[in-house]
């Protein structure tokens, strides 16, 4: 299947606002600072993916996420309905990870390693939900 099947279009700039209003509209204000465009920099934890559905203006974005410590993180894919709301799509396994550095500041390579697998199989579950592969 094309990756436009559908309508559906990677998109790979700013996450959307609506992400961060949807999901405290339903959790409540503050529970999202992972989504929150105010806050935007280059500090801001990376890889990040997201979609957007042309046709019926759904949405789907793969994001880190943290609560009260920002080294232990794990990736969650979130979903926009057209018709409003967010939900939560959790990823089959293990999504999480620690976001390692080392003492002069650089990353550590075996923590880069499972982040990026860990954003790997979240990506895989959000393509899966959007193509259906």
């Amino acid at each position: 299947m094309s990756p436009t099947a559908g309508g559906w279009r990677r998109y790979d700039h700013a996450l959307f606002p609506v992400f961060h209003e949807r999901f405290e509209e339903k959790w409540g204000e503050g529970t999202a600072p992972f989504l929150d465009p105010s806050v935007y920099d280059e500090e801001q934890p990376r890889p990040r993916a997201q979609w957007i559905n042309v046709d019926t203006g759904a949405a789907v974005a793969v994001v880190p996420v943290w609560e009260n410590d920002s080294s232990a993180r794990s990736f969650a894919v979130f979903y926009l309905p057209p018709q409003g709301g967010i939900w939560v799509l959790r990823p089959p396994g293990l999504s999480s990870y620690v976001e390692a550095v080392t003492r002069n500041g650089g990353a550590n390579e075996h923590a880069v390693a499972l982040r990026n697998d860990s954003f790997r199989k979240a990506v895989a579950h959000a393509e899966e939900f959007i193509y259906g592969t």
